[in-house]
């Protein structure tokens, strides 16, 4: 708990007023057994009859009856603030996470799993909050009422201070017990929540193709085993905590009567009166439910010390891809020459390269194809491009500027990215294309669906530009999620467009006519185009082919199929040799 302490600190003022009113509540409640054995001594045994004694009877209770609506009041107070400061702490850590998530590069999201995030902001969260809201009523209102507690209890009866003392031990060893028990199962817990969540998620996003392969039962059998094992250790923790409640009652009970036995010795020797022996219960019964309390919190903050930690692996990550202290700035007529200069890249934690001293250049008005066998880091290299990598060896610039020597956003203002996978955004179809630039208007979102081949089936939407967009997109087919992709991104207007296998899910047809619009549309900007299809880059300006993360060729088709093997084994598992001319 401690290293997420300063997220406590705007909220100091907050938490004395709590500690404040523990105090006051701690001593009405304390009060109220000294005024009860009052009642019981001076009111009642020896007060006598008449109106003097109804009179000292009602007063004393009066006072009682004061401190308690005093106590309330406080106890009414403390839950207020407390609650408004445990929800404040766990909304800032909710977006810290998630402002801190943002900044991710690809390399820190690969060190977290989704599910695991996903946990963290939520889970872990709430596990925090519900202990510092108990742990500002109990850390602080235990402590005062235990040590109150013992000094009136001994100073009423203090031949019985063993009996307190018994009591304690007897509770600190039941705790300890449970304590070293449960602690392991807490952290257990933690990581079975989370892969919990990335079976229920992977399960969500992969339905299709669960179904395709009817394999339904396998992963009901997957997430039983998970979900069954998580039910098993919470069950086992309940069942512990819940048999502290039998024992607890049963050392109380024990307690009150042997404070009864051996006070009533005490009374018949005159050593001490029956209201001190009555208000020495009740103090015992407040000692006994302090140590109860903390011994409790002692039991849960394990738990929420696990889920802090978690937080904090998360705000504490390095970033690998930051801004310079004293950023560049790109000229103000930008033309988007894009230089691979002698590029390495290895992923972090790795000891292989996955790409080798890359060398070529991008030039606005021409279409660079990147093609290669799967997993010959195709994607890896055009993602170094935007920043979502950083280069190990060499460098990456545009027109002349290194692209880590820039700001992040200066950077990705500038290129239109189509990612391998489309992925849109819950809203409508016009939200999704004004994500890439809000202040567009009607003229520009026409054109950009036009270029993507997407406006004809985007006007026979109901609605049109404004039809509802789910979740991830998953109203439309694998091609339609593709050209609203391609759209969004042509929104950019910028000098550099990057297209990661974005055509892998249209028809011929409709891939030809896409190229066709992009050539003209986009004559004055540098086009990168990564693709499997040797038919979509045959008429590209320059084709750069990877093999095992090495360049083993550059130029145009015609050349590649001369001199290139790799291009040429691609070319002709796709194409006959007639059609490769």
């Amino acid at each position: 708990m401690l290293k997420i302490l300063k997220y406590y600190k705007p909220y100091i003022g907050n938490i004395l007023l709590v500690f404040l009113l523990l105090f006051i509540q701690a001593n009405a409640e304390l009060a109220l057994p000294d005024y009860m054995s009052k009642i019981v001594d001076i009111g009642i045994m020896r007060g006598g009859e008449g109106q003097g004694q109804t009179a000292y009877i009602l007063k004393m209770g009066g006072i009682m009856l004061a401190l308690t609506l005093l106590a309330v009041a406080a106890t009414i107070a403390v839950g207020y603030f407390g609650s408004r400061t445990a929800s404040g702490v766990a909304r800032d850590l909710r977006r810290a996470i998630f402002s801190k998530v943002q900044d991710f590069s690809s390399a820190e999201m690969d060190k977290f799993s989704t599910a695991s995030l996903i946990t963290r902001s939520t889970n872990d969260i709430t596990q925090i909050q519900m202990v510092s809201n108990m742990a500002m009523r109990m850390l602080f209102f235990a402590p005062i009422i235990g040590i109150g507690g013992i000094i009136r209890a001994t100073s009423k009866a203090s031949s019985m201070w063993w009996i307190i003392a018994l009591a304690v031990g007897i509770l600190l060893a039941i705790v300890l017990a449970v304590f070293s028990i449960a602690l392991p199962k807490f952290k257990r817990i933690q990581a079975l929540v989370d892969r919990l969540n990335l079976v229920l998620r992977e399960n969500l996003t992969g339905m299709m193709v669960i179904r395709a392969f009817a394999t339904e039962k396998k992963e009901e059998q997957r997430f039983g085993e998970v979900n069954a094992e998580l039910t098993g250790i919470m069950l086992f923790v309940s069942r512990i905590m819940a048999l502290m409640m039998p024992l607890i009652t049963l050392i109380m009970n024990g307690i009150s009567i042997l404070i009864v036995w051996v006070g009533a010795k005490e009374i018949a020797q005159s050593q001490i009166q029956i209201g001190d022996m009555m208000a020495f219960m009740q103090y015992s019964m407040q000692i006994f439910f302090s140590f109860m309390m903390m011994s409790m919190m002692f039991i849960i903050i394990p738990r929420a010390s696990i889920s802090a930690d978690r937080i904090h692996q998360v705000l504490t990550t390095g970033t690998s891809v930051v801004d310079p202290p004293s950023p560049a700035v790109f000229p103000d007529k930008l033309g988007g020459v894009v230089r691979f200069d002698n590029v390495s890249f290895r992923y972090p934690g790795s000891n292989e390269d996955v790409l080798h001293r890359i060398d070529f250049t991008a030039r606005p008005g021409k279409v660079t194809a990147v093609v290669g066998t799967t997993g010959a880091g195709k994607t890896t290299l055009v993602s170094l491009v935007p920043r979502f990598y950083d280069v190990t060896e060499g460098s990456v610039s545009i027109d002349g500027v290194d692209v880590r020597s820039v700001k992040q956003k200066a950077l990705r203002d500038l290129i239109g990215f189509v990612p391998q996978k489309a992925s849109l955004f819950s809203g409508t179809v016009e939200s999704n294309l004004r994500y890439a630039r809000d202040e567009a208007g009607s003229e520009d979102l026409d054109r950009a669906l036009e270029i993507a081949q997407a406006k004809e089936f985007v006007r026979a939407l109901p609605g049109g530009i404004s039809a509802p967009v789910s979740q991830g997109g998953m109203n439309f087919s694998g091609g339609q999620r593709q050209r609203l992709t391609i759209a969004r991104a042509l929104m950019k207007k910028g000098p550099v467009f990057i297209f990661d296998d974005s055509f892998s899910a249209l028809d011929f047809t409709t891939d030809k006519k896409l190229r066709a619009a992009l050539t003209e549309k986009l004559a004055d900007s540098t086009v990168i185009l990564v693709t499997q299809r040797v038919a979509t880059i045959k008429g590209a300006d320059q084709i750069i082919v990877l093999d095992e993360g090495k360049m083993v060729g550059k130029g145009r088709h015609a050349e590649l199929m001369e001199t290139c093997e790799v291009y040429r084994d691609i070319a002709l598992s796709q194409l006959s040799a007639e059609e490769l001319v």
